[in-house]
């Protein structure tokens, strides 16, 4: 039903943008979906086609025009979205947050925003209008999304990276079970320090950072994305029934026995985009 594709950022974009990505869903015109996502990067999507809302009370939901900010998840954000829909966003790096944005990552996590209310109208119209303008080329439409990306980075000229973060964003994807406390002694920053700097980056702190990705490496496994083998590993990460069933209630409001027969194809394709971005 949906069908997403992933590509790499240039070179120079690399310190800022994480992935590229496009999903396409050919649904019937009459048809809703309800799903979850849980991000572990802000996201700039741009909805081409599809009625999409976010739920910030249960039954209330809200629209932020086609071209929105969705800021890193410390747990389950219900969307919704009727007919069929093309969605081409830029998953973007925690480390080069600061060169994008000249406010916290944390004003913005969990909670869905108007491109232009950050960006400016004019770069937010013209990313929307230039990607409807490029039809079903994806490479064209990646070009699009970068050009709007450098001229963000010309405009607040920064071009500011933490390479702390960085080193703190392999820690959390790939040692997902290391201390707090030791993983700010191997970048280098006291507890205090890396701690303000994670909700200035990632938006969340360091340990609800690290308590996601254990989660949706599990999520990654329940769904047959990660690599052969990880349902080994991944299961390690909990110690026990007891506290696999907690994570899976705190983060998708679902016991991992429910979960597995769910169909979550939003979420699905957000976990094969971060599979995806492990190479």
């Amino acid at each position: 039903m949906l069908q997403s594709l992933n590509y790499a950022p240039s070179a120079d974009l690399a310190p800022f943008v994480k992935q590229h990505f496009v999903f396409r869903a050919p649904l019937p015109a009459d048809f809703t979906l309800i799903d979850q996502l849980v991000s572990e990067t802000a996201v700039i999507r741009v909805l081409l086609g599809g009625d999409w809302a976010a739920e910030y009370v249960p039954g209330n939901w809200r629209v932020a025009g086609p071209s929105i900010l969705f800021g890193a998840n410390s747990k389950c954000f219900r969307v919704r979205v009727k007919g069929p829909f093309t969605v081409v966003g830029v998953a973007l790096r925690p480390s080069g947050w600061l060169g994008l944005f000249s406010e916290k990552a944390s004003q913005y996590a969990d909670d869905m925003w108007s491109l232009g209310a950050l960006w400016g109208d004019d770069l937010a119209d013209r990313l929307y209008h230039e990607l409807v303008a490029a039809g079903d080329n994806d490479r064209a439409m990646v070009a699009v999304i970068e050009d709007i990306v450098r001229a963000r980075l010309n405009r607040l000229g920064s071009y500011a990276t933490d390479p702390e973060m960085r080193a703190f964003e392999d820690i959390a994807r790939d040692d997902s079970t290391m201390r707090v406390g030791d993983a700010a002694a191997t970048i280098g920053l006291s507890e205090r320090v890396m701690e303000r700097r994670c909700r200035a980056t990632f938006g969340l702190t360091p340990k609800a950072i690290l308590r996601r990705s254990r989660f949706l490496d599990m999520a990654a496994v329940f769904r047959g994305i990660s690599d052969p083998g990880a349902d080994e590993r991944a299961a390690l990460r909990f110690s026990d029934q007891s506290h696999l069933n907690r994570e899976f209630r705190h983060f998708i409001d679902m016991t991992p026995g429910v979960f597995e027969k769910a169909s979550t194809p939003l979420l699905d394709a957000v976990l094969k985009l971060r599979e995806d971005g492990l190479n």
